[in-house]
């Protein structure tokens, strides 16, 4: 069904449900608005949206208003809407003024300066003087942690902050208190807030009362240059803008992608910023005497070369990290397949996937959208809100639409929605596949890394998908087989086939006492390496890796290099350059092709180009960037035959703590410091429940 309005004189015809703000710009009116946001629930609290209806004694709110609650006229023509007559002006003007009564003159000192929309929206809907001369009034301000800085005079009660809390991160922790002029939002326990997803309220406040704490008065907006690309701090793959002044990265901004993050990133995408500048690796060195000692470059390749053409071939083994980009694992693979090894590995954690299976067997097949169809959800050896809070978001938002049913086989943890555990490990997956096929038309099994990094972990990933296609879950038109990764690099090496050949070992193997001689170690900081093996780091940070490595080679973070990764459900994206890496590091795959060449066994690309038409060669999939194709279901199929013997015991979380999982976040001081809140937050949760 549809209804016709005249907008502006214009004829327009809108679907049922289409509230009279999303009618007026659907015929191209530009309609003010503070506490109306397209993401959470209608507030009509600021009056900044009025509109003039035909027959209507004064101005409607049309954020709050739907075209099916406009009375008929009675003569059955279609009603008028005005956005531009005197009387919306004068409204407007007098909504305006009255926002700005108590608002402070702080745009010369204020963060949201440039990119406010209390200031935007004066210039254009205001006018140009105020008439009160009274005082303005003073709020206190709030320590709600080390994310958010709060100036709550500034505030003008348009509740965003409060709904996107409670609706979307799940934290009923701010609120309003008071009435009138005592009116003012804080929190309800005057303690910090620690959810995952918390400071997306500073983009969503209009004003300059909840700004970014860590980035507060460095830079100006128009001051910095803006770079659209990816985060890879987790495998969601969400859309964010980088904003660099200089050689130096100021913050990380979300990005809007509905298929993916919709426009929210979590806290550690977003102030993991200051983890790029410190303990950075700008130069080559070279293990000397038992000390690492600046070298060239010339120098530094030398002896990772003459390490790996004197070691003998099946002794030689690379290990790709969660954060290497698809182009750097390509021309890695390149280098030692001419070498003759196939001890090569980029599953880190020892997840028992094998891409000879097919895609299907190891990608989110539902897709991170289609979690919004799901009419049921099983949770398995994962805790979504540590290792993808946006998706985990997507799931609650699913949650509150009503009508649906989510399950948890792992660690008993507050997602922020209500699920039914059925217990913590094997044998209570072991139960739950007894069952026939359950009654839900889009089911979807999430299964985590707490699950395939196990010793039995192939073995319980074929009880998932015997499980999937006995119960329904994989279906004509439906495949609800979903493996949630946490590393950003995982999905891209799998394409690659970025695992040991014929006879090869596994990461685990290789990094055993005795297990080979010489390992080269692409930015694999979560793996401990046993005394013995020649170590050739390449990395952007001196973490684990570099104080393990007998030579180092200084590579770019993600921000510094334009590289391709996969995210959990198979979507190719590419990261662009927002910074030049530091000193003299250099772009990853320069740097193996480099080395290739010291060898005597250069490979065949000299650009990047070059590199990425023969990565697309081997990996066709790699090169529709931003699609999602579905995967043949039959790789389920071949799994579910593999079986095996799973040997019990519970879901190790895959995560011990949220904010410090790669070198980048361990480097970053405000990382650091969530953690170190987060634990103590812990301590004392753990203090009340044992009294």
């Amino acid at each position: 069904m549809s209804k016709q309005l005249i907008i502006d004189g214009q004829s327009i015809e809108v679907e049922d449900g289409t509230t009279l703000l999303q009618a007026c710009e659907q015929a191209g009116a530009e309609i003010p608005r503070f506490c109306y946001h397209e993401r959470l629930s209608i507030a009509g609290n600021c009056r900044m949206c009025l509109v003039e209806v035909e027959g209507s004694p004064k101005p409607i709110a049309s954020c709050a208003m739907g075209v099916n609650d406009l009375p008929p006229n009675r003569d059955g023509s279609p009603k008028k809407i005005s956005t531009k007559s005197a009387v919306v002006k004068k409204a407007r003007e007098g909504v305006m003024e009255f926002l700005l009564i108590n608002h402070p003159l702080d745009c010369p000192i204020c963060d949201q300066g440039g990119e406010c929309d209390l200031q935007d929206q004066a210039m254009a809907f205001g006018i140009g003087g105020s008439r009160y001369q009274e005082n303005k009034r003073a709020v206190e301000e709030k320590n709600i942690g080390p994310l958010i800085k709060t100036m709550m005079t500034r505030c003008i009660h348009c509740t965003r902050c409060v709904r996107y809390m409670t609706e979307v991160a799940g934290v009923e922790e701010l609120g309003l208190i008071g009435r009138g002029e005592d009116a003012e939002i804080t929190t309800y326990l005057e303690k910090g807030i620690l959810s995952e997803m918390s400071a997306n309220v500073i983009d969503l406040c209009p004003v300059g009362a909840l700004t970014h704490r860590p980035w507060a008065h460095n830079a100006r907006p128009w001051e910095m240059k803006k770079t659209e690309t990816i985060d890879v701090m987790d495998a969601l793959g969400s859309a964010i803008r980088v904003d660099a002044r200089g050689p130096e990265v100021m913050r990380i901004l979300p990005r809007n992608n509905d298929a993916v993050n919709e426009e929210w990133i979590s806290d550690k995408a977003r102030h993991v910023a200051d983890g790029l500048r410190t303990q950075r690796l700008d130069q080559p060195y070279v293990r000397k005497d038992g000390r690492l000692v600046p070298a060239t470059w010339d120098e530094a390749l030398a002896v990772a070369a003459a390490a790996l053409k004197t070691a003998d071939r099946h002794r030689i083994g690379a290990i790709a990290g969660d954060l290497a980009g698809a182009e750097e694992m390509f021309a890695l693979k390149s280098l030692f397949t001419g070498l003759g090894s196939s001890n090569i590995d980029c599953r880190q954690a020892g997840e028992a996937l094998d891409p000879s299976l097919g895609r299907a067997s190891y990608l989110f097949n539902a897709t991170i959208e289609g979690i919004e169809q799901a009419d049921a959800i099983m949770i398995i050896g994962s805790n979504p809100r540590i290792e993808a809070p946006v998706l985990n978001a997507r799931i609650r938002k699913r949650w509150r639409l009503g009508g649906l049913l989510v399950g948890v086989i792992g660690e008993k943890a507050d997602l922020g929605y209500a699920y039914n555990h059925l217990g913590t490990g094997s044998e209570a997956l072991e139960q739950f596949v007894a069952h026939g096929p359950i009654q839900k038309q889009r089911p979807i099994f999430i299964v985590g890394q707490g699950a395939t990094a196990r010793p039995d972990g192939a073995a319980v990933l074929a009880m998932v998908a015997k499980a999937a296609l006995s119960m329904g879950v994989v279906k004509d038109g439906w495949n609800g087989f979903s493996v949630l990764h946490n590393a950003a690099a995982r999905v891209a090496g799998l394409d690659l086939g970025f695992v040991p050949g014929p006879g090869g070992k596994t990461a685990a193997a290789m990094v055993m006492a005795g297990g080979i001689d010489v390992l080269y170690n692409l930015g694999a900081d979560e793996i401990e390496i046993a005394p013995g093996a020649f170590v050739i780091y390449q990395g952007s940070h001196g973490d684990a890796g570099a104080h393990r490595a007998d030579v180092i080679l200084p590579g770019a973070a993600y921000t510094e290099k334009s590289a391709t990764y996969v995210n959990t459900e198979g979507r190719a994206q590419m990261t662009a350059k927002a910074a030049f890496a530091p000193g003299m590091a250099k772009d990853d795959w320069s740097i193996v092709r480099a080395l290739s060449g010291v060898i005597g066994q250069p490979l065949p690309f000299d650009s990047l180009s070059g590199l990425r038409a023969a990565m697309y060669k081997s990996a066709p999939v790699l090169s529709r960037l931003d699609q999602v194709d579905p995967a043949p279901a039959g790789a389920i199929e071949g799994l579910a035959k593999r079986g095996g013997a799973v040997t019990g015991g519970v879901f190790v979380p895959a995560i011990g703590d949220f904010y410090l999982t790669n070198p980048i976040s361990r480097a970053s001081a405000v990382m650091a410091e969530l953690s170190a809140l987060k634990s103590i937050a812990a301590r004392g949760a753990g203090l009340r429940a044992a009294e």
